[in-house]
């Protein structure tokens, strides 16, 4: 590791995944040097009771202490992790519990930030834009930031590896929208119809407005976008060099949820590429994503693996780097 770089750790606790990036950085430069990767469904049932569940709050704490143990094997005299940031988004927005959950991981060291939609909008644009600042006319592109979670999705349009010239986060997840609207198994057309038409008022307001610029290029980060590619590729192990960068057109996203949509539960599971414990969410997750692409006119969409956790550790770097 360069002298220069510093460590960090970041723990990014959605509606349905926990995840942890351990990270060198250097600049706006960001290495990393361990990931995490759970599904907890830390949003189970929120939507409907205001509540976190203990069993769910449990769930991540198990992931958490997993994490720790990682942290601690990179944490070495000459290169310390010199902080771990974690955040909380939809889920734990939306509890009346969520101090319960804080004191859950206090006991465990941990500052719980409890984010709101508009500062997980500028972390996962700042995460995801840095990769694409390049352009063969010199300037930067106008791209549009699409993060689709468990129970909200943050649309943030700015100049690739600038700042957001507007954000907004809307509530409606992939968990959220099918514990509201999809019961059936297989999924029910009608259902489904009544789940599009909703969200569909919400991003077309986004895209009417007339101080948004002209947008180049759609970004998707997040669980749901690179799902899109790991079923399109068929992987068996998951293989985020392939993934961060592709390209998905609409006709291809359409095709995929199409698929997983005429298939029970019990199908979806055993779908190549899909994790199991997405699957009872994937179809919705596949739907925003839709969309956005319609309300937005994007014909494709590119994946990036860099999301809210590379923002979190370039947040920590520039603080630690202040006077």
């Amino acid at each position: 590791m360069n002298a220069d770089a510093g460590r960090f750790a970041a723990i990014d606790i959605g509606t349905v995944t926990c995840r942890m990036l351990i990270a060198d950085v250097l600049g706006d430069r960001v290495v990393p040097v361990a990931k995490g990767y759970e599904i907890v469904n830390l949003g189970e049932g929120v939507d409907a009771t205001g509540v976190l569940k203990p069993e769910a709050m449990e769930r991540v704490a198990g992931a958490v202490d997993r994490y720790l143990e990682v942290r601690a094997s990179c944490d070495a005299p000459d290169h310390p992790v010199l902080s771990t940031t974690v955040m909380a988004t939809s889920a734990a927005r939306d509890a009346e519990n969520a101090d319960e959950f804080a004191d859950l991981l206090a006991r465990r060291g941990l500052e719980l930030a409890v984010i709101p939609g508009e500062k997980e909008a500028a972390l996962s644009f700042r995460g995801a834009s840095a990769d694409f600042a390049c352009s063969d006319e010199g300037e930067p592109p106008m791209i549009l930031v699409v993060d689709v979670g468990g129970g909200s999705t943050e649309l943030i349009a700015g100049r690739a590896g600038g700042e957001p010239v507007r954000a907004q986060s809307f509530d409606v997840g992939c968990r959220r929208v099918t514990e509201r609207f999809l019961s059936a198994d297989p999924l029910d057309a009608e259902e489904m119809a009544r789940a599009r038409a909703w969200m569909r008022d919400l991003f077309d307001g986004f895209f009417a407005r007339e101080d948004l610029p002209p947008i180049a290029r759609m970004i998707a980060v997040a669980g749901t976008a690179t799902t899109v590619v790991s079923i399109r590729e068929e992987m068996a192990v998951y293989d985020s060099d392939c993934v961060h960068g592709s390209r998905v057109s609409l006709d291809e996203l359409r095709a995929i949820n199409a698929r997983l949509s005429a298939l029970p539960l019990e199908g979806r599971e055993r779908v190549v590429g899909l994790d199991p414990k997405r699957a009872p969410v994937i179809c919705a997750g596949l739907a925003i994503l839709e969309e956005v692409m319609g309300a937005g006119g994007f014909g494709e969409f590119t994946v990036s693996e860099s999301d809210i956790l590379q923002g979190m550790v370039l947040e920590a770097a520039r603080r630690e780097a202040r006077p």
